[in-house]
């Protein structure tokens, strides 16, 4: 795979660490702490093109490939998780579903605002099974004349109270079944409310709430199709929210492994660093190869959508592999720290929380048993 040692590659890396550096960095444990996501940061990433990384540059974006994506994503997690949540529900959960599935006028209003980060997305997933929920409570979908009426509750709406303009899917019956059919929903929609946000014991600046849909009355134009067939052919929705999990998991896992190895050296018992005590060092190694091995699944799944080769296989071993990764790798980097590594003020913490999120998808958008049951389908080595 020839994107390893990619020159243009390492030049976006390192102007993305410097950026996470200076910009998420500073105040990343105010906003973990007090569950606050800063608009301000929005700006700042569109400052250097990430809110439009996916869109086509007639739309005002980068026309940015999937390994890229998967670079921005793992650099920004790497020191603020919530932030390129943030971002990857915007990009790849919002803006993708937009540009492959709306009608023409509808990408000419929202895509070149989306780009240029002057509006935000969020999304709701589809609720497959919701436990001992009253199912009447769930969105549902109905066409009255020219237009949809939407009405009911989604549990879990992502950058939800920040984003400008969601993507809800709803219910509808469609002969004698019924099915998802995704929206676009504006924020000022009359009859559109956002709940109280939920509390959360990781990605605690990565908005998340339920919102309530009152008889709210949405054009013919809102409404998504299918993806075309230049986009569906080899890059599916799923298998982008699987990637950006996946490498945001990468993330979380580099920015433990990097503290916890620089801790190692600069703690000195019994007259050395205990880096140097094989116990140590051994644990060190360990999570190494379980970083690497991480990111080579998930850059190879983001090669193979580059390429337009399958990858609902890849991605979803990425998802999968890399989330429990990392909170292998986070709990490992707290026990390195010993007591230190549980205090808040240390920040690993945080990183093991997150991790822990990401694995349970929560707002990530996936669903572990959709997960392991697209490596079954689709893996030679299972029959």
């Amino acid at each position: 795979m020839q994107f390893l040692g990619s020159e243009e590659l390492e030049m976006t890396r390192s102007v993305l660490r410097d950026f996470a550096r200076s910009e998420l960095m500073p105040r990343v444990k105010e906003r973990d702490e007090h569950q606050l996501f800063d608009r301000a940061l929005v700006r700042k990433m569109a400052d250097i093109g990430l809110t439009g990384m996916l869109i086509p540059e007639h739309y005002g974006g980068a026309a940015g490939d999937y390994l890229t994506f998967a670079v921005v994503m793992e650099e920004l997690a790497a020191v603020c998780v919530s932030s390129a949540a943030v971002l990857g529900a915007h990009t790849a959960f919002t803006s993708w579903v937009i540009h492959s599935s709306g009608t023409e006028r509808l990408k000419w209003e929202h895509m070149h605002g989306l780009a240029q980060g002057l509006k935000l997305g969020g999304i709701g997933f589809p609720v497959r099974h919701v436990g001992g929920e009253d199912q009447d409570t769930l969105l549902s979908a109905h066409k009255s004349g020219d237009v949809h009426v939407l009405q009911g509750n989604h549990p879990c709406v992502v950058n939800a109270g920040i984003a400008d303009l969601y993507i809800l899917f709803a219910r509808v019956q469609s002969g004698s079944r019924k099915r998802y059919q995704a929206y676009v929903v504006e924020k000022s929609t009359m009859g559109f409310e956002i709940g109280k946000p939920h509390r959360k014991i990781g990605l605690r600046s990565y908005p998340t709430a339920n919102v309530v849909l009152k008889q709210c009355v949405l054009p013919e134009i809102n409404r998504l199709g299918r993806a075309s067939h230049s986009n569906s052919k080899a890059v599916l929705w799923g298998d982008l929210t699987y990637l950006s999990a996946a490498a945001m998991a990468v993330g979380i896992a580099q920015g433990a492994v990097d503290r916890a190895a620089a801790y190692a050296r600069e703690r000195v018992q019994f007259g050395r660093a205990i880096g140097r005590q094989q116990g140590i060092a051994f644990k060190l190694a360990d999570m190494a190869v379980k970083l690497e091995a991480a990111r080579m699944l998930t850059y190879q799944a983001a090669w193979n959508m580059d390429q337009r080769l399958p990858s609902r296989r890849e991605a979803a071993m990425a998802r999968m592999y890399s989330a429990e990764a990392a909170v292998s790798i986070t709990t490992e980097a707290v026990q390195i720290f010993g007591g230190y590594g549980y205090m808040q003020e240390v920040g690993l913490e945080r990183y093991m929380r997150d991790a822990k999120c990401l694995e349970s998808d929560y707002g990530t958008g996936g669903f572990q048993s959709d997960v392991r049951s697209r490596i079954r389908m689709n893996s030679k080595a299972v029959k």
